[in-house]
């Protein structure tokens, strides 16, 4: 497996922390009702001072944005279920719901319970559809407040509730422990931090902390919340915003980075921003995934080298989630792979990582730019029975340049121009020819600049093709650049024995909306992409519908934008199958690898 950036095995299950127990509504009642607080920093708001937030739902701040707590809650987490202050939860900066560790898609790395020092927004609210989280450097008190919240977790399971604690004894051994998912601070070689630990908790007595006397250890110091209602331990937001930490924008909350220099920063694979040559500092936002305009990692595995990458995310359905998230057991090891499912695209576009790497897409996924050689691009959407439609347009046709375009199965060759081999049909640009196996034929006029091509293909049912797509939940799980994918290993000469004709299947072109008539009939059963191949600098943009330049009359079809939500519910259906055949055998006490 040459020029693989990335171990197969290099994937870990989040680590938890010690502290496994729960309160129950009961238990984080107390007696003294203290106010609800917000903790941020060293410093605590109660809840009764900040009439100001959310308060007013046109409300806007010193730029005219609007501030982040004007979504009203209602309910938690993508699963709909309760808090559980049993695990790790993050609070969105948007629409202010907590949600569960397990299931966020975004590895998250090593965290505890009760923490604040993050930036979290959850993929509903994400104008990229995908998770961002970025943790930050948590001051000293701020990490005592976190160690205190969690031992009065401990203490509820052992069955004797506490909530004053020796500094010694259980915050700075908490402390040193977790210390790498509290904070991103470094550990320190020196204990010296024992005595800032110290300042901290007895600096904020009467804010933050309670102090009293062990009068049965000598009169030592026991420390513990002001504010006993852990569910009130998160992020103050709104002070991030007004210290510069985050920035509102008509894109949402966004991290606002380092000053001075995120007009600057280029994205990788980007032809502006600052020159090469320089490079750029760690940190700040430089440190954060980026993510682009449509939903899938800039930064990706491409299928190559006879491996394919599928994007995953937690399945709420998978059974053992919650056993599977509240276990310390699992930190290093593989993830079972039934615990995720793949995440189906919620609009049809041309696939980043489906695509020969020297192939330039646009922002907004609907158009290709080709480099020196022929290479390829599928789109993220493939069809298997019925009558689907999409359009091409020749925006860019330099000299010398060339185009086949088509459909093809997952197996036709990247590095190659459609029509290569046995899995995919090609139109050419040159002379019209058509291509099915490096077989040339004459099929029609060329086609060039300004040219709109419309690409039809028809796949009656046959009883011999699996129209139930993979699960890849018995794959292995890897982990890129903060996110999992699927690795599955291609089966090409499996695929290429296993081909068979399928009666009464078409391919028509159009070009400018006059049918060309039929180019291939009886072509291979299987699952067909819309596909583009590209030889040098040609520019192609793909309309994938509802609104076609020249739909074909007198013709039944579908336009490709309707896979989308059809794939859901087939992939859909395909998990629930997999998890309902599989009932009783998906064990984390038996899983192996």
């Amino acid at each position: 497996m040459a020029d693989r950036d990335f171990p197969r095995n290099d994937l870990e299950a989040p680590s938890k922390p010690l502290v496994q127990s729960s309160i129950s509504d009961e238990n984080q009642k107390s007696e003294l009702k203290p106010p609800e607080v917000l903790f941020e920093s060293s410093k605590v708001v109660a809840l009764d001072d900040r009439k100001h937030i959310g308060n007013n739902a046109n409300s806007n701040n010193s730029n005219g944005a609007p501030k982040p707590h004007q979504v009203e809650r209602e309910g938690n987490c993508y699963c709909g279920k309760d808090r559980n202050l049993n695990i790790v939860e993050l609070l969105c900066a948007i629409c202010f719901r907590w949600y569960h560790e397990s299931c966020i898609g975004y590895q998250l790395g090593k965290l505890v319970p009760f923490m604040m020092n993050y930036f979290f927004v959850c993929k509903n609210c994400s104008p990229t559809g995908l998770e961002s989280f970025k943790k930050n450097q948590a001051p000293f008190p701020q990490m005592c407040v976190t160690a205190l919240g969690n031992l009065m977790q401990a203490s509820v399971k052992e069955g004797s509730p506490r909530t004053m604690f020796s500094k010694e004894r259980d915050i700075i051994p908490f402390i040193d422990s977790h210390w790498e998912g509290m904070t991103t601070m470094p550990r320190r070689v020196t204990q010296s931090w024992h005595s800032t630990i110290n300042r901290a908790l007895t600096k904020d007595v009467g804010t933050l902390f309670i102090c009293e006397e062990d009068s049965s250890d000598g009169g030592q110091p026991l420390f513990g919340l002001l504010a006993a209602d852990l569910t009130h331990i998160k992020p103050n937001y709104e002070a991030m915003i007004r210290g510069g930490h985050l920035k509102v924008t008509d894109m949402g909350i966004q991290h606002g980075g380092v000053k001075g220099r995120s007009t600057k920063r280029k994205l990788p694979g980007g032809d502006q921003g600052q020159g090469a040559g320089k490079k750029g500092r760690g940190g700040g936002e430089a440190a954060a995934p980026k993510l682009p305009a449509h939903g899938y990692p800039l930064e990706h595995p491409y299928n190559k080298d006879g491996y394919r990458y599928i994007l995953a995310e937690p399945d709420p359905h998978a059974p053992f989630r919650q056993e599977f998230d509240e276990s310390s057991d699992w930190a290093g090891k593989p993830i079972p792979g039934w615990l995720y499912r793949t995440l189906s695209p919620s609009s049809v576009l041309l696939a980043l990582h489906d695509r020969a790497p020297q192939l330039r897409i646009s922002e907004d996924r609907l158009a290709v730019t080709g480099d020196k050689g022929y290479c390829m691009v599928r789109a993220t959407h493939a069809v298997s029975r019925g009558s689907w439609y999409w359009e091409a347009t020749i925006e860019e046709m330099p000299e010398s340049s060339a185009t086949r375009l088509g459909w093809a199965q997952e197996y036709a060759n990247l590095q190659a121009p459609l029509g290569y081999d046995k899995f995919g049909y090609s139109w050419r640009s040159r002379k019209g020819t058509r291509f099915h196996e490096c077989r040339g034929k004459h099929y029609s006029s060329g086609y060039g600049e300004g040219d709109t091509l419309g690409f039809l293909i028809i796949l009656p049912e046959s009883p011999e093709i699996n129209y139930i797509p993979h699960t890849y939940k018995d794959r292995p799980l890897v982990k890129f650049k903060s996110h999992l994918y699927y690795e599955e290993k291609d089966r090409v000469t499996e695929s290429l024995k296993a081909l068979k004709v399928l009666s009464g299947s078409k391919l028509i072109f159009f070009k400018n909306g006059a049918c060309q008539g039929v180019a291939f009939s009886d072509i291979y059963g299987g699952h067909y992409f819309p596909t583009l191949s590209i030889h040098k600098s040609a520019t192609v943009s793909v309309n994938f519908g509802p609104n076609f330049k020249y739909s074909p009359s007198n013709m039944s079809f579908r336009g490709m934008y309707e896979k989308a939500e059809e794939a859901i519910c087939e992939q859909t259906m395909a998990d629930l199958l997999y998890l309902t055949e599989n009932e009783g055998k998906l064990r984390l006490d038996t899983y192996c690898m």
